[in-house]
C-alpha cells in the first residue's frame, strides 16, 4: 500500500469518527433534555453533514479502488510480458541462487540441456558441467558473489543424455539494497559449431581472439586456471606467482598483451594468476590446439616466449647481490611491459614494492632503499600515477 492510499484511508477513518461523535452527542442531548423546537432541525442538519462526509469519502475510496485495479492489471500484464520474453527467448536463460541452485529456467535452456523445465528447477547448475571443468567452475562460482560486474566463461556442458558441448556463459549478479549478491542470471550459448568453424578458418595471430568469448577481469582479481586450456592475453597484464615454504608469494612471471599462460605450462604445485590491470582474455582449449596444426604453429612462439621469460626470472634470482638482481629485474620489466616515452621507458603497470621484492627474493624495505638510490642517480623516475620510468640502467 502506498503512502497516498494510507493517507486517504486515515482521512476516511477520521471523518467517520467525527460523524460518530456528532451522532453520539445528539442522542445524548435527546435522552437528557426534552426535545426543543430547534433540536430536530439541528439534528437533521448534523445527520445531513455526516452523510455528506461519508458519501464524499466513499466516492474517493471507490475512485482509489478503481485506480488500484487498473494499476494491478497493468502490472500483471507487464509481468506476463516479461515472463513470455524470458520463457520464449532464443537463448538459454537460467536464474540461480548464490550457491548455484536453479530457481528459474526458460524453454530454450530445457531444450539445450535435453530436460524438462520442471526438472531443472531445484537442481545445482554444476550438475550440468562436464566433470573435468567442475573444479574450476566451483571456484568461479565462489568468486561471483564478490564481483559486481558481468562475467564470462567457456565450459564444457553435459546434457542429461550424456552428450557434451562447449558453452559460452555470461553471468550477471543480482544484488539487494545492501549491495549483497542474492542471485545469478546465466545466459548459455552452444559454441561448438562456432569453435569448429573458427579452427578450420584459422589464418594468423589475429584469429586467436576472433570469434572467441572475451573474459574480463578487474585489477586485483584472481584468474581461474583450467588444466584443459590456456589463456591468451588480448589486453592488460597478468602476474604469475607461486608460494614459498614460508607462505610468502613469489612472482615468477608476467603475461602481457599477446602472451599466453596457464597451469598446463608449469610444474609448480601452487600456481596462481592475478590481474595487474583490467584485463581481457580468451580461453583456448588444449584439444583445439592438438587438432589444429596452424593454431599449434602460431602458439608455439608464444609458449617459447613464456619459457624464455621464466629463465630470465631464474637468472635474476641466481645473482648474488640484491642490487644486481633489482637492476636486472627492471631491465626485464622494461623489455616485457615497457612503453617508450620521451623521458625513458615507462612500465605499463604499477608494481608494488612487495611485488618487486618477491621477484628479487628480498625484502620490501630493501627495495624501497634501492629505488631511492636509483632515483637519486636519475636512473629511474615516476610518472603522475607512480609508474616506474626506467631511464639509464645497464
Amino acid at each position: 500500500m502506498s503512502n497516498l492510499d494510507k493517507l486517504e484511508i486515515d482521512k476516511f477513518t477520521q471523518r467517520a469518527k467525527v460523524m460518530y461523535r456528532r451522532l453520539a452527542d445528539l442522542y445524548e442531548n435527546l435522552n437528557e433534555k426534552p426535545i426543543m423546537p430547534d433540536v430536530l432541525p439541528r439534528a437533521l442538519l448534523e445527520l445531513g453533514s455526516a452523510s455528506e462526509i461519508v458519501h464524499v469519502a466513499t466516492e474517493e475510496l471507490f475512485q482509489q479502488n478503481e485506480e488500484l485495479i487498473q494499476t494491478r492489471n497493468l502490472l500483471e500484464a507487464e509481468r506476463q510480458r516479461y515472463l513470455d520474453l524470458f520463457d520464449f527467448a532464443p537463448d538459454a536463460y537460467l536464474v540461480t541462487d548464490t550457491i548455484g541452485i536453479i530457481r528459474e529456467a526458460n524453454r530454450t535452456a530445457a531444450t539445450l540441456l535435453n530436460v524438462s523445465q520442471q526438472y531443472l528447477v531445484g537442481k545445482p547448475i554444476i550438475n550440468f558441467v562436464a566433470l573435468p571443468d567442475r573444479q574450476s567452475f566451483r571456484s568461479y562460482l565462489f568468486q561471483l558473489s564478490e564481483c559486481d560486474k558481468v562475467k564470462e566463461l567457456v565450459v564444457a556442458i553435459q546434457k542429461r543424455n550424456g552428450e557434451l558441448f562447449d558453452a559460452a556463459i555470461t553471468v550477471g549478479v543480482v544484488c539487494n539494497e545492501q549491495n549483497k549478491a542474492i542471485a545469478f542470471r546465466w545466459l548459455v550459448r552452444d559454441i561448438t559449431e562456432r569453435k569448429s568453424v573458427g579452427a578450420s578458418n584459422f589464418n594468423n595471430e589475429s584469429d586467436l581472439s576472433r570469434d572467441r568469448l572475451c573474459h574480463k577481469y578487474c585489477k586485483g582479481e584472481s584468474i581461474p586456471l583450467n588444466s584443459g586450456a590456456i589463456w591468451y592475453v588480448c589486453q592488460g597484464c597478468v602476474k604469475l606467482s607461486t608460494v614459498c615454504e614460508m607462505g610468502e608469494e613469489v612472482m615468477v612471471g608476467l603475461a602481457g598483451e599477446k602472451m599466453v599462460f596457464g597451469s598446463s605450462l608449469t610444474a609448480l604445485n601452487t600456481y596462481q594468476a592475478t590481474a595487474m590491470s583490467d584485463v581481457e582474455l580468451v580461453s583456448i582449449h588444449l584439444t583445439e590446439i592438438a587438432t589444429s596444426p596452424v593454431l599449434s604453429h602460431t602458439l608455439l612462439p608464444k609458449i617459447n616466449q613464456r619459457l624464455q621469460q621464466t629463465e630470465a626470472f631464474l637468472a635474476i634470482a641466481g645473482r648474488r647481490r640484491v642490487q644486481d638482481r633489482f637492476q636486472q629485474l627492471l631491465l626485464l620489466l622494461k623489455q616485457e611491459i615497457g612503453q617508450p616515452i620521451s623521458e625513458g621507458t615507462r612500465l605499463l603497470v604499477r608494481l608494488t614494492h612487495e611485488e618487486l621484492a618477491s621477484a628479487c627474493c628480498t625484502t620490501r624495505v630493501t627495495i624501497t632503499r634501492l629505488m631511492g638510490q636509483l632515483q637519486k642517480q636519475c636512473k629511474i623516475s615516476f610518472d603522475s600515477k607512480h609508474h616506474i620510468i626506467v631511464k639509464d640502467i645497464s
